[in-house]
């Protein structure tokens, strides 16, 4: 049980990755909790003069931090398959790493961008973390 929930999870984040790589305007997945933490519209925003290239780099954030998400989600993929995660050290690392990443990410999203859609992606993400921690402690 404990490698199904942590494939999901990687799985879930290389999707989430793949999708800030490739959508033209990444920033727009989460427009509502975006807008509200800069106190105005995109529109407003690229339309100043001194921000005509915002886009550009913005777009080049999304794209690394894409890369990141995919990569993160890969190592959790990888390190979760059965034959390796029967090893108690490893599934222990594994619940270490998720957990320095989940929750802290989710303190951030309330603080910084509460509003986000993200938020409910966090709680799924605790609540099957919780679940593995569970499935960890009991075999």
């Amino acid at each position: 049980m404990f490698s199904y929930i942590f494939n999901i999870i990687g799985i879930s984040m290389i999707v989430l990755g793949l999708g800030w790589m490739f959508v033209e305007e990444p920033w727009m997945l989460d427009k509502v909790a975006n807008e509200e933490r800069l106190g105005m519209s995109f529109d407003e925003l690229f339309s100043n003069e001194i921000n005509q290239t915002l886009p550009g780099y913005l777009k080049q954030i999304y794209r690394f931090f894409g890369l990141w998400v995919i990569i993160l989600g890969l190592f959790i993929t990888l390190f979760s398959r059965k034959k390796i995660s029967k090893n108690k050290d490893i599934r222990l690392i594994l619940l270490i790493c998720t957990a320095c990443m989940i929750f802290p990410g989710l303190i951030l999203g309330y603080i910084l961008i509460p509003s986000s859609p993200f938020i409910y992606f966090g709680w799924i993400l605790i609540a099957m973390y919780f679940l593995s921690l569970y499935n960890h402690l009991n075999e």
